[in-house]
């Protein structure tokens, strides 16, 4: 008589907690749809966060958006081993390269792009990091596209300088460097820049401070250069006018 009242009250035990358990369970549900209706409701379903990092299959840090963007362990701009190891022997003296890397801007507010081996591929915000082979004249939003090794190959923003702004379109070689240019700027200069080995370039526009912002003669019109020298110049600005 003993043993049975023993588990019979054993299996009315274990009852009672399987019904508390689904309660809380039932409870919990409820409260977690009462907190979503009321985020919802007064977030109009927006998300808020301060950054969030998308990866891949295998476990890779590939896109990164926040204000600013979070940090990711697998890039490359901001592990300087790698930096020195990838990019530094490039650029003469890897020592002199590492002091300028040490300046150089690696974060923004927006989208950042990385491919599977950490470069930068793709830039959207405000402002964009700094290419890697030199700081930006100044600073505002862009879009920036790099090729796979993370060298800065095209680009479209609005920087701010000298308290002025500047709208340009870049199209960068293989070197890094610019070789096609499209700017509009607010103290006059518009025009085209092309720009070739061994220090040849041309341009096609309007400038009222001389060919690539040097203080020299007005230009309207169109310039072809070799190094420091003018070796073609037609322009508006030293045509007599018809009488």
């Amino acid at each position: 008589m003993y043993e049975f009242d023993t588990n019979t009250r054993i299996a009315q035990l274990e009852q009672k907690l399987r019904n508390q358990r689904r309660a809380l369970i039932g409870v919990a549900l409820m409260a977690a749809v009462m907190v979503m209706a009321g985020f919802v409701q007064r977030d109009q379903g927006v998300i808020r966060a301060r950054g969030i990092v998308l990866i891949d299959e295998k476990g890779k840090e590939r896109i990164l958006i926040g204000a600013p963007i979070p940090a990711a362990r697998n890039r490359v701009r901001t592990d300087l081993q790698r930096v020195e190891r990838l990019w530094a022997k490039r650029f003469g003296d890897p020592k002199q390269y590492m002091r300028w890397y040490a300046d150089y801007r690696h974060t923004m507010h927006g989208m950042l792009v990385l491919d599977e081996n950490g470069f930068d591929r793709l830039a959207i915000g405000d402002s964009t990091p700094d290419p890697n082979i030199g700081k930006r004249i100044g600073a505002g939003p862009g879009l920036e596209i790099n090729d796979a090794e993370g060298f800065e190959r095209t680009g479209y923003g609005l920087l701010t300088v000298a308290g002025k702004d500047r709208v340009t379109l870049g199209l960068d070689s293989k070197r890094g460097t610019e070789g096609l240019t499209l700017t509009l700027r607010d103290d006059g200069h518009t025009g085209l820049r092309i720009d070739g080995d061994s220090g040849r370039a041309i341009f096609l526009g309007m400038t009222p401070t001389g060919f690539a912002g040097a203080k020299r003669d007005p230009v309207t019109g169109l310039v072809i250069r070799r190094g420091e020298r003018d070796v073609h110049r037609l322009s508006l600005d030293t045509v007599p006018p018809r009488k």
